[in-house]
C-alpha cells in the first residue's frame, strides 16, 4: 500500500474498532493498540512502522499531550505537586529495584540489569490521558497527580539515562570526567528549559496569543498555538526530554489565556482525526511474536513486574502523600503504561550493545503488553471511585 492508502486504512479500521469498543465499554485506545498488533508484523504484516508513520505517531503524542495541558487545571497541578513528586520517585525506585533484580536472575550482568530497570522506570502518560479524557476526570486530584508525576517521572528517567550513558562511556574507555560533564550539561539545559516553560506559562504565551489576534490570516489563533506547541516540543527534545513534556507545558500556557476553549475545540479534530489514532496503532506495530516461545517466561515475568512495580510503587507514593483508597489505586494504575520514553531508552541500550537483538525484541514486547493492560486497570480504578464517577456523570448530557 502507498503511504496515503495506509493512513486511510489505519483510520478506517481504528474508527470501526473504536466504535465497538465504546459500545462494549472498553477504552477505545485498547482497540487501536490491538489494531496495530493485528495488522502489523506480529500477525498479518500488512502495515509496518515506516519513518513516515513514525513521524505521524510522534505528532500524535505531542498533540495529545498539548490537549492534556489545555484541559488541565494549573491551580490543581500546583496544589498536588508534592504528591506528584513523591509518586514519581516511588514509581522510579520500584521498577529499577525489582525489574533490575529480576534481570539479574535471568542472567544479565549488573549494568544490563540496571539498564532494564531504567527502561521500565519511564511512564507514558499519553495512554492515561486518553482514558481520563474519555471519563472526564482529567481535572481531578488524581488526574493532576498523575500528570504531575508523569512529568517528574520523565525528568528522573532522563537523569538516570544520562547517568547510564556516562557509565557506558566510562566502560568503553572514555574518561569518567567526560561522562560526568555531559550529565551536568544535560541537567543544566533541562533546568533552563523549565525556566523557559515557566516564563511561557506566565508571560510569553498570553503575549503571543494577543499578537495572533492582529494577524490577517485564517485561524491565526490556532496557528500560533501550534507554533508554541511544536516549539516547546522541539525544545524539550533538544535538552533530552520527551517532546510530550514540552507539548504539555505549551498546553498549560495556552490554558492560562482566554483562548483556551477555542484552541481546544480546534486541536481535538486535528489530533483525533489523524495523528492520535496513528500513535496508538504504532504501539501495536512494535509487537513481535516470532521468538515468543523461547522468551515466554522472561516476557511473562517482566510484564507482571512492569505492571505491579508501577501499580504498587506509585500507589504507595500517592498513599504516602496523603491520597486514600481508591485514589491511590487510580494514581498507581494511571502510571502503569510505558511508551515513547521506554522505547527510546531501549533503543539507546540496543545501540550501545547493552541489549542483544534477542532481548531487545523481548523488552519491546513487555513495553507493549504493559501498555495494553494499563487502560483496563485505569478504567477499573476510576469505576471504583465514587467521586470520580460522580464527576464523570456530571459531564454526561442530560
Amino acid at each position: 500500500m502507498t503511504f496515503f492508502a495506509t493512513l486511510a486504512f489505519i483510520l478506517l479500521v481504528t474508527q470501526l474498532v473504536s466504535h465497538f469498543c465504546v459500545r462494549i465499554e472498553v477504552p477505545d485506545v485498547i482497540g487501536q493498540i490491538i489494531v496495530g498488533i493485528i495488522i502489523g508484523p506480529a500477525i498479518l504484516n500488512w502495515v509496518k512502522l515506516t519513518p513516515m508513520i513514525d513521524q505521524f505517531q510522534e505528532l500524535g503524542v505531542v498533540i495529545l499531550m498539548f490537549i492534556a495541558g489545555l484541559e488541565s487545571d494549573l491551580s490543581l497541578l500546583k496544589k498536588y505537586l508534592k504528591p506528584a513528586v513523591i509518586t514519581a520517585i516511588m514509581g522510579v525506585f520500584f521498577p529499577v529495584a525489582f525489574m533490575g533484580g529480576a534481570s539479574l536472575l535471568f542472567g544479565f550482568n549488573h549494568l544490563e540489569s540496571l539498564f532494564i530497570g531504567v527502561i521500565f522506570s519511564a511512564t507514558s502518560v499519553s495512554i492515561s490521558v486518553a482514558v481520563m479524557r474519555e471519563f472526564h476526570v482529567l481535572d481531578s486530584k488524581e488526574g493532576a497527580t498523575i500528570l504531575g508525576a508523569a512529568v517528574a517521572d520523565d525528568i528522573i528517567g532522563v537523569i538516570l539515562l544520562s547517568l547510564m550513558i556516562g557509565m557506558i562511556d566510562a566502560s568503553g574507555g572514555h574518561a569518567q570526567s567526560h561522562g560526568t560533564s555531559n550529565i551536568f550539561l544535560a541537567l543544566t539545559l533541562q533546568v533552563l528549559f523549565f525556566v523557559v516553560a515557566y516564563l511561557l506559562v506566565r508571560w510569553l504565551a498570553p503575549i503571543l496569543m494577543r499578537l495572533s489576534e492582529h494577524l490577517l490570516t485564517m485561524a491565526s489563533n490556532s496557528v500560533m498555538a501550534m507554533i508554541i506547541c511544536l516549539t516547546m516540543a522541539g525544545a524539550a527534545e533538544g535538552v533530552g526530554l520527551s517532546g510530550a513534556v514540552g507539548a504539555f507545558f505549551a498546553g498549560l500556557a495556552i490554558a492560562n489565556t482566554h483562548h483556551q476553549e477555542i484552541i481546544n475545540h480546534s486541536f481535538i479534530p486535528i489530533g483525533y482525526s489523524l495523528f492520535i489514532p496513528v500513535f496508538f496503532v504504532s504501539i501495536g506495530l512494535n509487537m513481535r511474536f516470532d521468538r515468543m516461545k523461547e522468551s515466554l517466561l522472561f516476557v511473562i515475568v517482566m510484564t507482571i513486574l512492569a505492571v505491579l512495580t508501577k501499580l504498587f510503587g506509585c500507589g504507595l507514593g500517592a498513599r504516602m502523600a496523603g491520597l486514600q483508597w481508591p485514589g491511590d489505586y487510580v494514581v498507581g494504575s494511571g502510571m502503569v503504561a510505558r511508551g515513547e520514553m521506554s522505547l527510546i531508552t531501549a533503543q539507546i541500550g540496543f545501540s550501545a550493545h547493552l541489549l542483544s537483538e534477542t532481548y531487545y525484541s523481548d523488552v519491546i514486547a513487555v513495553i507493549v503488553l504493559a501498555t495494553v493492560i494499563a487502560p483496563f486497570l485505569l478504567k477499573h480504578s476510576i469505576q471504583s471511585s465514587d467521586h470520580l464517577m460522580e464527576q464523570m456523570n456530571s459531564h454526561q448530557p442530560n
